[in-house]
């Protein structure tokens, strides 16, 4: 038997990973129990998708703990032992607004919970290949500090730096503000390189963009295109928050990203690091992504303007995954934005699951 060991599982990458890795022949243990909701309230659960890997999944197996609980997590290791070929780590606390909140929560479910599952990994199934969701909320605000034009609908980077094919990861990640939710990443993405060099352990950390797709439990403060969508398409209010709304992001379909996943771990590599996103192919600005919208469902966006932006948010984002592809010349994504647009207006017209 070959076990995948998914955390996270329930929700948007994690559900990704327990289908792609099924389909590929492995065992899941679904590690999930639910703390989306409690960070982000009822809209945000998401014991939906967990009945639908329960449904859809034969050789899927939930596990409801709590990745902060060092005994539980080991427990659950020793159990399956060599038989957890890939870890994929997606559980997180994800939102810098909310971990202001509760620093010692966002701390210890993104920091602790990781050095828990690396430090079981290494006990008991140390050849697995371990696999991290990071963000590139590491880089801190060091981003806005890119020489920056003004376009009519979105900030753009000058044509001639470094840069203009997208932001890679020679970037520091030093003297920048994180926010206290970047900064519990950054300590779990070190742990993660850490295990890798020192330990020699298949490790790797994806520094992603916006990380998105039709399964998305979109709210305010987390899930940019899933929540854009929901207000357009249902008539709520949307608030958009600072930099004239011309911030750029680059976004990734759910399905592409977990490609990635599955490219590195059948040829992993020790105590890496990517940036992860749709790069140059798939980015927008908050004007670009409302007009794509409201084109898309035919209803106009009841939006205001806060002139506040995000502590350490980024004006502008683009990954550069040059580096990962070519390393995996196999990959490339296939989902542009408004593909995604669709699939995730779709999903917003489909009634909530009765469970």
């Amino acid at each position: 038997m070959s076990l995948a060991l998914v955390t996270g599982s329930a929700g948007l990458i994690g559900s990704e990973a327990c289908l792609r890795f099924h389909a590929e022949g492995l065992d899941i243990a679904g590690v999930d129990n639910n703390q989306r909701a409690k960070f982000f309230g009822p809209e945000a659960s998401t014991l939906p998708n967990r009945a639908r890997l329960e449904a859809v999944l034969p050789r899927y197996r939930h596990h409801d703990l709590d990745i902060r609980d060092a005994a539980a997590v080991d427990s659950l290791f020793a159990r399956h032992g060599k038989a957890i070929r890939v870890v994929v780590h997606t559980a997180a606390q994800p939102s810098h607004d909310w971990a202001a909140r509760e620093p010692l929560t966002d701390f210890s479910v993104n920091a602790l919970g990781t050095l828990h599952l690396l430090e079981a990994a290494r006990r008991h199934c140390p050849e697995a290949v371990f696999i991290f969701t990071s963000t590139n909320k590491v880089y801190g605000d060091t981003p806005n500090r890119l020489p920056l034009v003004e376009l009519e609908t979105r900030w753009e980077i000058a044509p001639d730096h470094a840069f203009a094919p997208g932001i890679d990861e020679t970037m520091s990640i030093d003297q920048t503000k994180h926010s206290l939710f970047g900064a519990s990443k950054v300590a779990a993405d070190v742990l993660v390189q850490e295990y890798g060099r020192y330990f020699g352990m298949n490790t790797v950390c994806f520094r992603g963009g916006c990380l998105t797709g039709a399964a998305h439990a979109g709210t305010e403060l987390h899930g940019f295109l899933a929540y854009l969508m929901r207000c357009t398409a249902t008539g709520r209010p949307y608030r958009v928050l600072g930099y004239g709304g011309k911030q750029v992001r680059d976004n990734i379909d759910s399905r592409d990203l977990v490609d990635a996943f599955w490219q590195f771990f059948r040829a992993p590599r020790v105590g890496e690091v990517y940036n992860i996103g749709g790069g140059r192919r798939v980015n927008c600005s908050m004007r670009e992504a409302i007009t794509l919208c409201e084109e898309i469902s035919g209803r106009k966006l009841s939006s205001t303007y806060v002139e506040d932006n995000r502590i350490g948010d980024h004006i502008w984002w683009v990954s550069n995954v040059e580096k990962f592809q070519r390393h995996y010349p196999g990959w490339q994504p296939k989902h542009d934005l408004r593909n995604i647009l669709e699939e995730i207006h779709a999903a917003c017209l489909e009634p909530l699951p009765t469970l």
